[in-house]
């Protein structure tokens, strides 16, 4: 087999697109991650992808889709796209790079943490389990008090508090979630690019929840992430955010919407449901470090 490297976003992507589109809602994350760093390369100024053929003379074309394919902006994980296993096996054998871990659909990304943890002597920490779900049509429902509104550049201190507060509560207080330069820069991003924004719940005037959204696919867009602060769960709000961002993001000509679940909440998973959203995929982030004897 063949794997091609790359460090043109644009250019992984023209060799991907069929594997990407083959199934968009699954890759929701590449696909919308790709729209960033064309659009907005500041936000991450590295990127690398890695492209594998079933011929090793020839590189991939429309005729000759790829066997797989991989991609990272570092410091980042490796974001895995639907591969072959053979694939798979070849892309740990080319990676020429340390990586700190993965992300990807159940089961290829274990079949990808294994293979890497077999030549690198790493081992593996299951990090995130995930459910990937689509919204086509939302679902009536009841609102709680309050009115959305999207954030402007005036909101901006708020807003990165709380997404602040999403990184520490789902890194569990790990320095992953300290990087206040990046955490600026995407907060920045979200605030000022066209393709994506924050969604604010508000009860008398006071901020309750919120939606992020962005990283637009040919045909949907990524929400998330949604918080609210401990002391206002349980009242509807984040349900309510959820569901108006959607409805507007859908009558602004997104086919449908995306967004990712942590399955160790429940009530999160049930919620999007009862909202509309439908279940595509599992996805898992797979950490790795260095072996530990004895």
């Amino acid at each position: 087999m063949r794997v091609e490297h790359v460090v043109e976003a644009e250019a992984f992507r023209d060799a991907a697109r069929s594997i990407l589109l083959a199934d968009e809602a699954r890759h929701n994350l590449p696909l919308g991650l790709l729209s960033t760093v064309e659009r907005h390369p500041e936000v991450y100024p590295e990127f690398h992808g890695w492209i594998v053929s079933d011929d090793p003379s020839a590189a991939p074309d429309a005729a000759r889709p790829p066997a797989g394919a991989a991609m990272r902006t570092p410091p980042h994980n490796l974001i895995l796209v639907r591969s072959t296993p053979d694939a798979i096996e070849a892309l740990a054998r080319a990676i020429d790079a340390e990586l700190p871990g993965v992300v990807g659909a159940v089961p290829e990304v274990d079949v990808f943490a294994a293979a890497w943890s077999a030549l690198h002597g790493v081992d593996l920490e299951t990090r995130f389990e995930q459910r990937i779900y689509r919204l086509r049509a939302l679902r009536p429902m009841s609102t709680p008090p309050g009115r959305m509104r999207l954030a402007t550049t005036d909101d901006r201190e708020v807003v990165l508090e709380r997404f602040r507060a999403f990184g520490e509560e789902v890194q569990h207080g790990s320095d992953e979630s300290a990087d206040e330069d990046r955490l600026a820069r995407v907060v920045e991003n979200r605030l000022s690019a066209s393709e994506a924004g924050v969604a604010l719940w508000e009860v008398d005037s006071e901020l309750a929840s919120l939606a992020g959204f962005g990283g637009p696919t040919p045909n949907g867009i990524r929400v998330g992430p949604v918080h609210t602060p401990p002391a206002l769960r349980g009242r509807g709000y984040g349900t309510a955010v959820t569901a108006g961002v959607s409805r507007l993001l859908l009558e602004r000509g997104h086919r449908f919407c995306f967004l990712y679940t942590d399955l160790a909440n429940p009530t999160s998973n049930a919620i999007y449901v009862r909202i509309g959203y439908e279940p595509v995929c599992d996805s898992r982030e797979i950490s790795f470090a260095p072996r530990t004897t004895g």
